[in-house]
């Protein structure tokens, strides 16, 4: 569960940069709206699912409630879920 995790927070935070970076100039600078609909559908499945997981993860690994939330706060911000994988692959990895 731990892979898919990461998998997915490394997706959720690439689809939340590419709706920033690109998809969000592309509406309001060339006026194309259409790329927003896609990628910020993408964007939103995938948060979901990092919701999830995370939600899993607290359940399963008995994670505190202070991950929990630093997990889903990082998740709303860009490079958030980076910020996250990197202190939480360092803390399970094998000392």
């Amino acid at each position: 569960m731990h892979k898919a995790f990461r998998y997915v927070g490394w997706c959720e935070g690439l689809s939340l940069l590419t709706l920033f970076c690109y998809a969000m100039p592309m509406k309001y600078i060339w006026g194309d709206p259409h790329l927003v609909r896609i990628v910020g559908s993408i964007h939103g499945g995938l948060f979901l699912a990092y919701a999830a997981l995370a939600f899993a993860l607290y359940d399963r690994e008995n994670w505190t409630q202070k991950k929990l939330v630093f997990a889903l706060v990082l998740s709303t911000l860009p490079f958030g879920t980076f910020i996250f994988d990197r202190k939480f692959h360092l803390e399970s990895s094998p000392k």
